[in-house]
């Protein structure tokens, strides 16, 4: 495993031994992170006063920074979630199979449904719940359409592609440690 696993007040982070962290992510408390899962280069997952949990088979990828609220809200990530770059996930919940569009921001006690899409640079707001089989996008964040047929194909095959990708990482960077 690679990254800057950091325990805080006593929590390591657990992190499924399938899982891909990038030698450049920071998993800081109390974070689980399940099999299959890819943690890509730069991203910062900060579990220190409250718990952050990430399901499998999700993949968050680089420059994204994961917190929480100080307790009121931890983040719960479920299974084959997308969470493209550079995003920021503050104390929320983002539901199995959910989609979260690059640079975007979901905020504190948001609810994304499983099978609902958050738009590369949207803004959902504190307490906000994005519905299943819905596009949310804009600043703040609002319903636009139905997803479609090729949304709904672009997510079912986002998270497997890029778990096999964190598999290939994972794998490639076991060989170079039995190398050493």
């Amino acid at each position: 495993m690679a990254g800057l696993i950091v325990p805080f007040r006593g929590m390591v982070p657990r992190i499924d031994p399938t899982a891909f962290v990038a030698p450049t992510a920071t998993i800081i408390g109390d974070v689980e992170i399940g099999a299959d899962s890819g943690i890509w280069f730069g991203v910062t997952i900060r579990g220190d006063v409250h718990e952050i949990r990430i399901g499998k088979g999700t993949n968050i990828q680089d420059g994204t920074v994961i917190h929480i609220s100080s307790k009121r809200f931890g983040t719960y990530i479920g299974d084959g979630v997308t969470v493209g770059h550079c995003c920021l996930i503050h104390a929320c919940v983002l539901e199995d199979k959910s989609f979260i569009g690059m640079n975007a921001t979901v905020m504190d006690g948001a609810v994304v449904e499983s099978g609902a899409m958050v738009a590369a640079g949207a803004l959902v707001t504190p307490g906000t719940r994005v519905e299943k089989g819905k596009l949310w996008a804009g600043v703040p964040a609002k319903c636009r359409r139905d997803l479609g047929d090729s949304d709904h194909e672009m997510m079912g095959y986002t998270a497997p592609h890029y778990a096999e990708l964190a598999r290939e990482y994972r794998l490639e960077a076991e060989a170079r440690d039995d190398g050493a």
